[in-house]
């Protein structure tokens, strides 16, 4: 009884809630600013008498982006520790593969904000993940109708070969579709590597207008630098996944000039909304020195997100009862970024802007 009790719902004086994340590997810096995000509104949350008089305990795991090591750690934060919630996990196929072996499923657990926008985590419908981030296809959509309204109608796709990378493919092959246009080339790479020479080459051969990148930061880095090289491409987007500021200490602002970025979450480094101001407190008192982010404030709302479900859930929470609590959250307001759950709804926003890096490397609206 003590097991069972101990995993249905919470100890007494505090709420567990796991995030298995990449902080080594290709992914490493996302990863960190992915747990960065949620912690700083976990403190905030703590610094105020938690929830329900519960401190909130963020239990952190690295699963270095390896499929296998996101079903262990997740199976371990969930079994050894206890966790009534999960948040912030990354990769369509990491996630994914939870969703195969029906680990969320048979535990009955709640994933908070997966920082990815793989289609094949929204559709057939899953009750078990709450996106609060635009889907890939969503995403495509947003940039190819911004390069096509350029007059850039041969566009080419840079892709990692895995279900992250095919989700992106697929979503740019069907925005071209629906414009009666077809890829006018690809190139992929494989996954946990910065490898990029195939891709470049198969591209600088096609020769496109632009390139939409389907990519995480080293690779993007290196594609970046190599295709301009190689070839003649006018305009470069990547996906939401990268961090803009690691692709500039990477190769420098001068090789970064100019790469389009598209962004599911509003403009985080100017205040000009009630959610962004509390992010940028936050960060100021409990990560000062701590660069601000997409990546993390997208896992800072998110924590916020979670943290309302667990408000809702009342004081003796259970895994169901998170996220019966968190489909209530319909036209939920965070502060200037509404989310929008139902019972028959986990797709909470479809926000998609295209940014770009600048001259001194800087983000641009």
């Amino acid at each position: 009884m003590g097991a069972s009790f101990a995993i249905g719902t919470m100890a007494a004086d505090e709420i567990v809630v796991g995030q298995v994340a990449p902080l080594s590997g290709v992914l490493a810096d996302t990863g960190k600013d992915m747990v960065l995000g949620a912690k700083v509104y976990f403190d905030s949350v703590n610094d105020k008498g938690g929830v329900h008089g519960r401190k909130i305990r963020h239990v952190v795991k690295d699963d270095g982006y390896k499929v296998e090591e996101t079903v262990r750690l997740t199976q371990e934060v969930i079994d050894k520790d206890g966790a009534v919630a999960l948040i912030g996990f990354a990769g369509t196929g990491n996630v994914g593969e939870l969703l195969k072996q029906k680990v969320l499923e048979k535990a009955g657990i709640a994933l908070v904000a997966p920082y990815t926008g793989g289609e094949i985590l929204r559709a057939p419908f899953n009750p078990y993940i709450f996106h609060i981030r635009a889907g890939y296809a969503d995403e495509a959509e947003g940039i190819v109708n911004q390069l096509v309204q350029l007059n850039m109608k041969r566009i080419g796709v840079m892709y990692q070969d895995d279900p992250f990378g095919q989700a992106g493919l697929a979503g740019v092959e069907a925005a071209l579709k629906k414009r009666g246009l077809e890829l006018a080339g690809t190139g992929a790479y494989e996954k946990n590597t910065d490898n990029v020479a195939a891709a470049v080459e198969a591209i600088a051969k096609a020769n496109p207008q632009a390139v939409v990148m389907i990519s995480v930061n080293k690779t993007t880095a290196a594609f970046s630098k190599q295709i301009r090289a190689a070839s003649t491409v006018a305009q470069l987007v990547n996906i939401s996944v990268v961090n803009p500021k690691e692709i500039v200490r990477m190769i420098g602002p001068e090789n970064a000039r100019g790469i389009g970025v598209a962004q599911v979450m509003p403009y985080p480094y100017s205040p000009t909304s009630k959610i962004v101001r509390e992010y940028q407190q936050a960060m100021k008192k409990y990560a000062p020195g701590e660069d601000m982010s997409y990546t993390s404030f997208e896992e800072f709302v998110g924590a916020k997100v979670l943290v309302e479900g667990l408000r809702r859930a009342g004081p003796n929470a259970s895994r169901d009862k998170v996220i019966r609590a968190l489909e209530t959250l319909n036209a939920f307001d965070v502060g200037g970024f509404t989310l929008h759950f139902s019972p028959t709804n986990r797709v909470g926003s479809r926000f998609v802007e295209v940014t770009v890096i600048g001259k001194d490397g800087r983000l641009l609206r």
